[in-house]
């Protein structure tokens, strides 16, 4: 037995290390597409721009980017989920190019439709319900990210990794 105090920082850093990075152990199944560092890749797929993202221009012109370089800024990166928090199944996601860095709105919409893609700061995330928001929407998808009566509720979980893929309105990849 360890007790605190016995263990210099270094080498309980090291053993949380080699547990995170270990192998399930026999008889225990990973989740479903899940990685050997826990997480799973999840392809959002968004409409990017017009009712589907109101703010992107603003992002753009934020950026001093075109609309198409902020997409191409957007999907290039695996985020990952750094938790879940605000709302049932909002991902914070981390990993954003800081290059597409937009405020927060200055009075917040009182309804964001489920699916919104949005920038605040430095961050992106995904509304997965309506509800009132600050965030620059420059996109939607229509994946399901939460559903209270589903089990598990969220489509999502801290440690996921989350690509996000441009289509077309009717749901094809550009």
């Amino acid at each position: 037995m360890i007790r605190v105090g016995q263990v210099e920082p270094a080498e309980a850093m090291a053993a949380v290390a080699k547990v995170i990075d270990a192998e399930p152990a026999p008889g225990l199944a990973s989740p479903p597409g899940a990685s050997s560092k826990g997480g799973r890749l999840v392809e959002i797929p968004v409409v990017y721009g017009g009712e589907e993202g109101p703010d992107l221009e603003f992002v753009a012109e934020h950026a001093g980017l075109t609309v198409e370089e902020v997409i191409a800024i957007h999907t290039a990166p695996v985020y990952e989920v750094q938790m879940i928090g605000f709302m049932l199944g909002f991902p914070y996601l981390a990993g954003m190019d800081p290059r597409i860095a937009a405020p927060r709105l200055t009075t917040p919409r009182t309804v964001i439709p489920p699916g919104s893609v949005g920038i605040a700061g430095n961050q992106t995330g995904v509304y997965p319900l309506a509800s009132p928001g600050g965030w620059r929407i420059i996109g939607r998808t229509q994946l399901v990210l939460a559903d209270p009566t589903a089990d598990p509720p969220c489509l999502l979980r801290a440690g996921d990794k989350v690509k996000f893929v441009q289509v077309k309105a009717g749901g094809d990849s550009r």
